[in-house]
């Protein structure tokens, strides 16, 4: 499965397990987990219902209806899958639209029985039944019409009361059908992603020359920044298609006159940072290492700034900047740093912060600092050290780092296009080598 794009079967597993409360030999009960394979069908529905002259069921008032949606199972049996909102004291409720995946409704069987049962609401949870009917997403979609007035029946009613025609109707108001896109179809349009890598050359990270350092070149490891960087980026690098990264460096003095710089080319030329993949990223980064200096603060803004730039100049969805900041410490300037990243949350932008080292980072509750001002979610906060295996499996530690760092991108690269209204531009036609005969199918 690729960690960037989700793509892969949906195994089906059907687990029985005894709860046992953690005491040997004691039964407490069985809990049984059933699946069904969900078929790749990417449409969506948003529907709107009402209701007319349903049962009264309160002493006082009226009744507080509410929907509840079941998808019909391959065993016969039904599982929930939407409930409406309450509506509070009528018996002609006009209930919310809503939006649900079609394989959530009928795992993408037009044919499939989807049963509604409408309840009154009771504040403590015994909600009173007034009756179901069933339809099927073939029926739904033919809209609003006389086909889609359904009557509400109470079977217990029905078999006792000979003159019981029903208990009101739920009518079918409006049906509309999405197509989910998804990140994939934007990178078929040509959508590039633009990757660049920023690390931290403070003095925290120790002596490079000494192997505490966290920066140690050692020759039979990578260190921990190398391996974060190698990670990441040899999963992103296949998303970008001419594989040149800019490289920068933050934190550290730079030759010869020794100034401080928070946003320096790893391959020694502002004018062109970019190094040729991950390979040459990572060369640059160990010659990094001969030539400066580590010192200090811990200043991120200026590094967000920089790809915030670039992205602010290209907002028609052609382009998407993934930064990916590797540090060891404390973030200095937190004021600077909250601001860069709640301007760059309305960009074409998403920013990995990847924490390396013993430090305590605080990213949940920075992170949710932060989102109260984001226009959308668009940074990720992982300290590296909780996907280090333990058995020293390098390898395995990467593998883990990369699956959890790179799985919310597709989400906020795709929230991005939903909030510009940007549509995936249509996949070019598969090439044809010259000469060969353009095959149709007849």
């Amino acid at each position: 499965m690729c960690v960037l794009c989700g793509t892969g079967l949906i195994s089906v597993e059907v687990l029985k397990m005894n709860t046992c409360g953690g005491i040997p030999g004691k039964k407490c009960g069985t809990i049984i987990v059933k699946a069904e394979e969900l078929n790749n069908c990417r449409e969506s529905v948003m529907m709107q219902f009402c209701g007319n002259k349903l049962d009264k069921k309160d002493f006082f008032g009226k009744s507080d209806p509410f929907l509840v949606f079941y998808r019909s199972n391959e065993d016969g049996t039904f599982t929930i899958c939407h409930k409406t909102e309450v509506v509070k004291n009528t018996l002609n409720p006009v209930w919310q639209a809503f939006k649900i995946p079609v394989r959530a409704l009928c795992n993408g069987d037009y044919d499939r029985t989807i049963k509604i049962e409408v309840y009154d609401w009771d504040r403590d949870g015994s909600h009173d039944f007034i009756g179901e009917f069933s339809t099927s997403y073939r029926e739904l979609s033919r809209g609003q019409s006389q086909f889609n007035v359904y009557e509400v029946v109470n079977p217990k009613k029905k078999g006792k009361k000979k003159k019981y025609l029903n208990s009101g109707t739920v009518t079918l108001l409006s049906f509309l059908v999405d197509i989910e896109v998804t990140f994939l179809d934007y990178i078929k349009g040509g959508t590039q992603i633009n990757f660049t890598v920023a690390i931290d050359f403070t003095a925290s990270n120790g002596n490079p020359a000494q192997p505490t350092s966290l920066h140690y070149m050692s020759p039979y490891q990578l260190n921990t920044y190398a391996m974060a960087l190698k990670a990441v980026g040899e999963i992103i690098q296949d998303y970008d298609s001419d594989k040149m990264f800019p490289a920068l460096g933050f934190g550290a003095k730079l030759p010869p006159d020794g100034r401080v710089s928070h946003e320096f080319a790893l391959n020694g030329n502002p004018q062109n940072p970019y190094c040729a993949g991950i390979d040459g990223v990572m060369e640059a980064y160990y010659q990094s290492l001969k030539s400066v200096q580590l010192y200090g603060p811990t200043n991120f803004s200026p590094v967000i700034n920089h790809v915030a730039r670039y992205a602010a100049s290209v907002k028609d969805g052609s382009q998407y900047f993934v930064l990916l900041i590797i540090t060891d410490g404390v973030i200095s300037d937190m004021a600077q740093t909250k601001e860069s990243i709640v301007n760059a949350s309305c960009l074409p932008m998403s920013i990995i912060i990847v924490g390396v080292g013993p430090a305590e980072f605080d990213g949940k509750s920075t992170r949710t600092c932060w989102s109260r001002l984001y226009v959308r979610n668009s940074c990720s906060f992982v300290p590296f050290r909780d996907y280090i295996d333990r058995t020293g499996n390098h390898i395995l530690s990467m593998a883990r780092l990369a699956k959890d760092v790179l799985a919310e991108i597709p989400d906020q690269f795709l929230s991005y296009m939903r909030t510009r209204g940007i549509k995936p531009s249509p996949a070019p036609p598969p090439y044809t080598p010259p000469g060969q005969p353009i095959q149709t199918q007849i």
